[in-house]
């Protein structure tokens, strides 16, 4: 199988790596001519065999549009794009029924995995007809994780519900980084009887309730850092967090824990929080209590 994908940075780079490892032959084109196979869509498109199959990987929003306008301007009826970026479910809505007049089919795949997919596989979350996902199966099969295909892969459902699922696997990876963050800062608060809090998170590794990927992140980055002295306090989101926040106020769903997990993060971008002043204030005012004043 032979298929285009469009971006090449990173996370691009190593899905064209593992697909290629596992035998699907890969033609790629980036706005960076040094990382690129064609100099542009219109060459990528006529460099690909028909029915043609495009990946696109770059960022979410007016990037993503932009890239399937163009590909809208030379794919054909039975061509097929798949949009593996980070794109919000209603996104999706709309590039299908832009391309639905030209008969150009569309997938939306939601991908985790980051930097280690190369070497683990993606987990993957797709949407879109169950004719055109099995069309491109071998696609699919090629980059998630080695075994039962069901633990690596879901056909969620219709159009958009890829995306809608990595949308929800994104609050729930906020919440649990979190917790994780304020049980590193409550060990090693204690270091008047914590000698190891390196060790205590790869102790739990294994056998316990808590052990995941994430942990192992953890504590390879203690390994590597064990007091986070090069690394700033400043915590950046990618909007899927927020994305999850209000599809739950639209739908009456509780999600109080990801939610706070979102909070924490716009905490970390200011230096002096207005809000804890306040606090600060009010604790003053009622009850006496210290404030530290501003050198």
């Amino acid at each position: 199988m032979h298929i285009g994908l469009v971006g090449l940075g990173k996370m691009g780079n190593n899905m064209r790596a593992r697909l290629e490892r596992n035998g699907i032959e890969v033609t790629g084109y980036d706005t960076n001519p040094e990382l690129s196979d064609v100099a542009t869509i219109a060459d990528l498109v006529q460099a690909l065999p028909t029915p043609r199959v495009v990946w696109v990987m770059v960022p979410a929003g007016a990037i993503t549009d932009a890239v399937v306008t163009d590909l809208e301007g030379f794919l054909e009826k039975g061509d097929l794009i798949i949009d593996g970026g980070n794109s919000r479910f209603t996104d999706d809505f709309k590039h299908a029924a832009q391309l639905e007049p030209k008969g150009i089919e569309y997938i939306d795949a939601g991908v985790s995995g980051g930097v280690w997919g190369l070497d683990n596989g993606y987990g993957l979350m797709v949407g879109g007809s169950a004719a055109q996902v099995e069309r491109v199966m071998p696609v699919f099969d090629a980059l998630r994780p080695e075994g039962p295909r069901d633990e690596g892969f879901v056909h969620v459902g219709e159009i958009g519900a890829g995306h809608y699922a990595k949308m929800v696997h994104n609050g729930i990876e906020y919440a649990l980084m979190q917790a994780y963050a304020e049980g590193y800062e409550l060990l090693d608060t204690r270091k008047d009887i914590i000698n190891d809090v390196t060790g205590t998170f790869k102790a739990w590794q294994r056998g316990t309730v808590v052990r995941s990927w994430l942990l192992e992140l953890l504590v390879r980055a203690l390994e590597q850092d064990p007091e986070f002295e090069h690394i700033e306090g400043f915590v950046q989101d990618s909007g899927e967090g927020r994305w999850t926040i209000e599809e739950a106020l639209n739908n009456a769903v509780p999600v109080p824990t990801i939610s706070a997990s979102i909070f924490a993060r716009f905490v970390s971008r200011q230096k002096d929080s207005p809000a804890m002043k306040a606090v600060a204030a009010l604790r003053n005012q009622f009850g006496g209590h210290a404030v530290k004043a501003v050198d």
